[in-house]
C-alpha cells in the first residue's frame, strides 16, 4: 500500500467567495497546485466535441465509456497525465482538487485518478452540482486509485474537491468510494488537504454511515461529524502543516469578506509566509489559477491562469471562452506518443523533457531575478505591468466600458502568452 513520507507532495489551497463576500457580484475560484517542483503544468485547450454511441475514452491509466457531447474546457495540468489539476469549461463551472488521506485505505491499484475526475467533471457537467454527481457517479462505477507523480514509487491519494458556478461552490472530500459534499451558498471557504466536511453535510453516499459503525468509527447515535469519523487519528508531517496552511487561509479571506476581487485572490496565492505560496524542500506551487464567474449570464467568465511556477513571480493571464479560442503552442508540452514513460510498462523507467516554450523561458527569467538584481527587477516589472494589462483589459469588460469583438475575447489568453514569451526573450 501506498504512504506518505516527509518528502511526500501533498499540499494544495482552493479557495471561493460567493457574494456578499465579493467586491462585485460574481462568485470568485482560485487554486494553487503544489506539486513536485520539476514537474510541469501545461494550460490546454479542448473544444467542445460530439461522441459516437460507444466510444470509449481513455484516461490517465484506464478507459471509461465516452458521453456523447462534452463541454469546451480550459485546463491546467501535469503535462504527463491525462487529467488536471484545476480548469474550468464553457458553463463557468470551475474545480480544483487536492489530495487527502482518511481511515480508508489508499491502494495502489490503477483507476480514476481525481485528477481525471476533474477533468470529466468539468467535460460533462454544466453546473457546480452536475458536475458534482458526474464525480461521485464515476467514483461509485471505476473507483480512485494510481500513482499520482511521474515516479517509479508509487505516491496514491484519496480527493477532496472545490466546484463552483456563477451561483454556488460546492465541496465534496472523498474516501474511497464513499464521499461527503457540503453547499456553499454565501460567505467564503477553502480546503487545504485535509477533511473539512463535520456535520454540515448537504449530501453523501448512501453507505457512509452504516460504513462508518461497522469500521467501529461511529456509534451511530451521536452527531455524525464526516471530518473527525474519517480522519486519521494520526496524521502525516504535510497533513498537520496543511492545517496551519488552511487556518491561514480561513484568516486571508475573512479579513477580505465583502471586498474579494481577482487581484485578492492572487495576493492570496502569493502569499509564501503562510506556506500557500510554497516552494520547500521537493516541491512548490507549480501553477495557479483565479477565475470570475458573474451571476450575471450576459458577462463572460474570465479565467486567470499563470502556466509557470511560483505565482510571486508569475503572470496571471486571461482566458475566455468564445469564438476564436484557440490552443497556444507556447504553453503545450511535447508529446512522446507510445513511448511515453506513463505508456510503456513498467510505468515511469525513464525521464523526458516536457517543458513548454513559455516555461522555458519562465525560468531563464527567474534566474536572472535571483542572479541579476537590476536585470532581475526589469523582468517583474514587464510581469508586473503584463497583468496589469489583462486586469484592466478584463474590468472594463465586466463594468462594460467597452465590448470588444467576440473574436478578440477568444484570443486574449493567446495574445498575452506571446506578449509574456517576448518579454523573457
Amino acid at each position: 500500500m501506498a504512504s506518505w513520507s516527509p518528502d511526500t507532495p501533498c499540499s494544495c489551497d482552493c479557495f471561493v467567495s460567493v457574494p456578499p463576500a465579493s467586491a462585485l457580484p460574481a462568485v470568485i475560484f482560485a487554486k494553487n497546485s503544489d506539486r513536485p517542483r520539476d514537474e510541469v503544468q501545461e494550460v490546454v485547450f479542448v473544444p467542445a466535441g460530439t461522441h459516437a454511441p460507444g466510444s470509449r475514452l481513455q484516461c490517465t491509466y484506464i478507459e471509461v465509456e465516452q458521453v456523447s457531447k462534452t463541454h469546451a474546457v480550459i485546463l491546467s495540468r501535469p503535462s504527463w497525465l491525462w487529467g488536471a489539476e484545476m480548469g474550468a469549461n464553457e458553463h463557468g463551472v470551475c474545480i480544483g482538487n487536492e489530495a487527502v488521506w482518511t481511515k480508508e485505505p489508499v491502494g495502489e491499484g490503477e483507476a480514476l485518478l481525481g485528477m481525471d475526475l476533474l477533468r470529466l467533471a468539468l467535460e460533462r457537467g454544466s453546473s457546480a452540482r452536475e458536475a458534482l454527481h458526474v464525480i461521485t457517479g464515476l467514483l461509485e462505477r471505476y473507483g480512485q486509485g494510481g500513482s499520482c507523480r511521474e515516479d517509479p514509487t508509487p505516491f496514491c491519494y484519496h480527493n477532496t474537491f472545490l466546484l463552483a458556478d456563477r451561483t454556488e461552490a460546492w465541496v465534496l472530500e472523498t474516501a474511497g468510494r464513499l464521499w461527503a459534499a457540503r453547499r456553499i451558498q454565501e460567505g467564503v471557504h477553502n480546503i487545504s488537504n485535509q477533511l473539512s466536511i463535520g456535520s454540515d453535510i448537504s449530501a453523501e453516499h448512501p453507505e457512509l454511515r452504516p460504513h462508518a459503525q461497522v469500521q467501529g468509527w461511529w456509534d451511530g447515535q451521536g452527531t455524525f461529524d464526516f471530518a473527525q469519523v474519517f480522519s486519521l487519528s494520526q496524521q502525516p508531517v504535510r497533513m498537520e502543516a496543511a492545517k496551519a496552511r488552511f487556518r491561514a487561509g480561513q484568516e486571508l479571506l475573512q479579513q477580505q469578506q465583502g471586498g474579494i476581487t481577482a487581484e485578492v485572490m492572487m495576493g492570496i496565492l502569493r502569499d509564501k509566509e503562510s506556506g500557500i505560496c510554497m516552494d520547500s524542500g521537493g516541491f512548490r506551487t507549480t501553477a495557479s489559477m483565479v477565475s470570475v464567474l458573474p451571476q450575471d449570464t450576459t458577462q463572460p467568465c474570465v479565467h486567470f491562469l499563470t502556466a509557470t511556477p511560483d505565482p510571486s513571480r508569475s503572470v496571471f493571464k486571461p482566458f475566455i471562452f468564445g469564438v476564436g479560442a484557440a490552443q497556444p503552442p507556447q504553453v503545450l508540452s511535447p508529446t512522446f506518443g507510445a513511448q511515453d514513460p506513463v505508456r510503456t510498462l513498467p510505468r515511469f523507467q525513464t525521464q523526458v523533457d516536457r517543458r513548454h516554450p513559455l516555461y522555458r523561458g519562465h525560468q531563464v527569467a527567474l534566474g536572472l531575478m535571483e542572479s541579476e538584481q537590476a536585470r532581475g527587477q526589469q523582468l517583474r516589472q514587464k510581469q508586473r505591468d503584463l497583468e496589469q494589462e489583462g486586469l484592466v483589459a478584463v474590468r472594463q469588460l465586466l463594468t462594460r466600458e467597452c465590448a470588444p469583438p467576440a473574436q478578440e475575447l477568444g484570443g486574449l489568453f493567446q495574445a498575452f502568452v506571446e506578449k509574456e514569451t517576448q518579454a523573457y526573450a
